[in-house]
């Protein structure tokens, strides 16, 4: 028997009502994601990533369709889903173990387990020797990896991920790739991406969702196969970069010649 996806997008539109007039959003998406599977979406600005992130973490219900987390209707946000922004959000007047203790405090759990919990995962994304640092005293990719350790510390089986790492510079950027992809993987945890950076669906991703916009809709979703090694200068990583981009309207470039290149190298 095949097991049930762990997340169910069916049918989903949403509209806004800006000045008088509706807005088409999203336009019938219908997309699922398997237990442990690192789903990335990409797409143009405005093509409704955040807003589908939105409503699967429950902060809008207001849309046609069903979302089902675990075979249940999302209705509203909830431990089981964590979030991670583009910006920390971190909380100025808490030191590092502050903020990512704030996330437990509707836990039931007893404040022996809650301090290890935040030890645990401060340990998970390299922070401990920074527990009783303030944001202020951390850079961009230190904040946001507290905001990971926050958004995993109730064990959510599913993270949310809107533009993470977009604000960091390129090097921490890679780095911090290679952490999130780690750290999805050793836990088991579905993941749902939205990034305007190609390179990165490709590397951290199982499968890569490409949406068009007005309205927003999915135009093709791609398996990373097994052969996509995610090196980044292997042929197959550049066919597939390249293949998303001109889903995306972007122009045969530099990337496919590279491709061809490495080929030639390979052959001689």
């Amino acid at each position: 028997m095949t097991e049930a996806p762990g997340l169910e997008i069916l049918g989903v539109s949403k509209r806004f009502h800006v000045a008088g007039g509706a807005v088409q959003a999203l336009s019938d998406i219908n997309l699922t994601a398997r237990r442990g599977e690192f789903l990335a979406l990409v797409g143009a600005s405005g093509c409704g990533k955040s807003t589908l992130l939105r409503l699967i973490l429950g902060l809008d219900t207001d849309y046609d369709g069903r979302i089902l987390v675990d075979g249940q209707p999302v209705l509203r946000p909830g431990l089981d889903r964590g979030m991670v922004f583009q910006e920390h959000r971190l909380l100025p007047w808490l030191t590092v173990t502050g903020n990512v203790a704030a996330a437990l405090r509707q836990s039931r759990l007893g404040q022996a387990e809650k301090r290890d919990l935040v030890a645990q995962h401060l340990d998970l994304v390299g922070l401990t020797r920074f527990a009783t640092a303030y944001p202020s005293q951390l850079s961009g990719g230190m904040a946001q990896r507290v905001a990971i350790a926050r958004a995993l510390v109730n064990r959510p089986p599913f993270l949310l991920l809107d533009e993470p790492l977009g604000a960091l510079d390129a090097l921490t950027r890679l780095r911090l790739q290679d952490e999130l992809k780690r750290i999805v993987s050793d836990g088991g945890i579905t993941a749902v991406l939205v990034t305007h950076d190609v390179d990165e669906a490709v590397y951290l991703a199982n499968r890569i969702a490409v949406m068009h916009p007005n309205p927003g809709r999915i135009a093709a979703i791609l398996p990373v196969t097994d052969s996509v090694e995610r090196d980044r200068s292997e042929p197959e990583f550049i066919r597939l970069r390249d293949t998303v981009l001109g889903l995306l309207g972007v122009r045969e470039g530099t990337g496919r010649r590279a491709a061809a290149d490495v080929d030639r190298r390979v052959a001689a």
